[in-house]
C-alpha cells in the first residue's frame, strides 16, 4: 500500500474551522489534546477550514508533540488572502454555511503549480511545522465547480499534480492525492496522473458505497492506492444528525438510515459502530478520520471502533438491500 498510516483512525479538523458552530478556542484544542491521548497519529487538515483556522489550531495543539511522532496532512487548491470578507456571504459553491463562523480572509480557488507551492508554504506557518507527509488536491470536482469542474481539474493536473508529484519525487512529501466528495475526479487522476490514493469522504460509507464499491475500490486495491474515508457519518446522519452532504438531508436518506437503524436495534449495536467498522472493512481503506470538535468523541469514537459485532447483523443488511452483497464486511477474513 502506497500509503501507510499509524493506525485505522485518524482525526479530520473540519470541525475546529467552526464547521455549523463557534467552537471555544480551548474546545477546540482540548479535542485534539484528547486525539492524542486516545493514540490517534494522523492529523488531516486543509486551509477551506475555517480559513485556516482548523491548520492554526491543529498547529497550536501539536507543537507541543514530537513531530516524527505523527503523520500530518493538509490540502491545497484554496489560498487564504490577508483580504477579509463577510463569511456569510461566501460563495462556496453547494455547500454555502459551512464555515460561517471561521476567519473573515478570503479565499480563492488556486490549482496552479505556483498556487501550490504558496499553499503548501501558507499551511506549514499556520500548522507551525517544517514539512508535511500528505497533501490533498481539495475539491477539482462538480459539487464546487459546478458544470466547469472539468477545466477545473484539468488545471489541477497540470499544475498542483506536477508540483506534487515533483515534491514527492524529492522526497519532501510522502504521498499525495485528492481530497474530494466524488469519485469521477479520481478515477481520472488515475488515467492521467500517479496519485498515491485518495481522501474520499462520503462515498464510501454505510449508508452510500455502491457505485465506490463498483468503481473506484477495486481499481484502487488493483494499484495499492490507499484510500483514506472521510466522513463516515455522511455528515452526521448517521451519527443521530439531520445533515447529509453537508446540506438538511433528503427523505430517502432519513428512511435509509431509519431502516438501518431498525437493524441496529434488533441486534443491540450502535449505527456509528457499524459505520465505522463498515468503512475500514475494505482491502483499500488505510484509515478512516470522523470529525470531531468535542474531546468526549474521541474515546466514543475508539470504543465504537473496537465494539464487538456479530456477524448476522451484516448478513441481515445484506438481506435487507442496505448493504450491498459483495461489500467486504468485518470478520468475514
Amino acid at each position: 500500500m502506497r500509503i501507510s498510516l499509524p493506525g485505522p483512525m485518524g482525526f479530520g479538523t473540519a470541525p475546529l474551522g467552526n464547521m455549523y458552530r463557534d467552537i471555544p478556542e480551548a474546545e477546540a484544542l482540548a479535542t485534539v489534546d484528547a486525539a492524542w491521548e486516545q493514540g490517534i497519529r494522523f492529523f488531516d487538515a486543509a486551509p477551506f477550514y475555517g480559513a485556516g483556522l482548523a491548520e492554526l489550531r491543529l498547529g497550536e495543539a501539536l507543537s507541543k508533540r514530537p513531530r516524527e511522532e505523527y503523520v500530518l496532512g493538509t490540502k491545497v487548491g484554496r489560498l487564504i488572502l490577508d483580504e477579509v470578507e463577510a463569511t456569510e456571504a461566501r460563495d462556496l459553491g453547494e455547500k454555502g454555511g459551512l464555515f460561517v463562523h471561521g476567519r473573515p480572509n478570503k479565499i480563492v480557488y488556486d490549482y496552479s503549480e505556483s498556487g501550490t507551492y504558496r499553499s503548501i508554504e501558507a499551511s506549514l506557518k499556520r500548522l507551525g511545522t517544517d514539512r508535511l507527509d500528505l497533501v490533498w488536491i481539495h475539491d477539482p470536482a462538480r459539487d464546487f465547480h459546478g458544470e466547469q469542474w472539468r477545466e477545473v481539474f484539468d488545471t489541477a493536473m497540470r499544475g498542483a499534480a506536477k508540483a506534487l508529484t515533483r515534491l514527492r519525487e524529492e522526497g519532501v512529501i510522502k504521498g499525495w492525492g485528492l481530497g474530494v466528495n466524488r469519485l469521477e475526479p479520481c478515477e481520472l487522476a488515475m488515467e492521467q496522473a500517479d496519485p498515491d490514493g485518495f481522501l474520499l469522504a462520503g462515498r464510501y460509507s454505510l449508508l452510500d458505497h455502491a457505485d465506490a464499491l463498483e468503481r473506484l475500490m477495486p481499481a484502487c486495491a488493483a494499484r495499492g492506492l490507499g484510500i483514506v474515508v472521510g466522513g463516515p457519518y455522511n455528515s452526521g446522519l448517521l451519527a443521530g444528525g439531520t445533515h447529509y452532504e453537508y446540506q438538511p438531508a433528503p427523505p430517502e436518506m432519513i428512511e435509509r438510515v431509519a431502516r438501518i437503524q431498525q437493524v441496529c436495534t434488533a441486534f443491540g449495536i450502535d449505527i456509528k459502530a457499524a459505520a465505522l467498522q463498515f468503512c475500514l472493512a475494505h482491502p483499500a481503506v488505510v484509515a478512516v478520520i470522523p470529525g470531531a470538535s468535542r474531546p468526549e468523541r474521541i474515546a466514543q469514537n475508539q470504543a465504537l471502533l473496537a465494539t464487538k459485532i456479530d456477524a448476522g447483523f451484516w448478513q441481515a443488511l445484506r438481506e435487507q438491500g442496505l448493504i450491498a452483497a459483495s461489500a467486504p464486511v468485518p470478520g468475514a477474513g
